[in-house]
């Protein structure tokens, strides 16, 4: 299953350790660190959502206020090929995001909870696990 990880710039360290343990899973994950400077941003993005079967989105307060990050997540809601394929993921605590920030749709999936930016593999692991349940 191709995954495409959705998240702002500032949290391109956080996409690339995701990344890192679903591509150990077993998962082809797009996390944009493949485009290089020059390159069409807008359609690479677009490119790899259309490849994509799944989508993991990182939501972080930088993400939160990301058009892009929206953007992507409207064209999974809207997508049937991500049909309940899509898993957000709320990284760090939960009082620091406030719930208003979230998109309602969101608030009413299962969403995993990444304590903090630092976290170790095995609190990844759970979209591993999130990514194989809806597989």
């Amino acid at each position: 299953m191709k995954v495409f990880i959705s998240h702002a710039h500032q949290d391109e360290t956080l996409a690339r350790k995701v990344a890192a343990v679903l591509e150990a899973d077993g998962l082809d994950v797009w996390d944009g660190s493949e485009i290089v400077p020059g390159e069409n941003w807008a359609e690479k993005i677009s490119q790899a959502l259309k490849e994509s079967e799944a989508m993991v989105v990182l939501l972080t307060p930088d993400a939160l206020s990301n058009n892009w990050v929206r953007r992507e997540i409207e064209y999974a809601l809207s997508n049937k090929a991500y049909s309940k394929r899509l898993i957000p993921v709320l990284v760090g605590l939960p009082e620091d995001i406030p719930a208003e920030n979230i998109p309602w749709i969101l608030r009413h999936m299962k969403m995993i909870n990444l304590p903090q930016h630092g976290m170790i593999e095995e609190e990844i692991q759970q979209i591993a696990e999130a990514l194989k349940e809806v597989a």
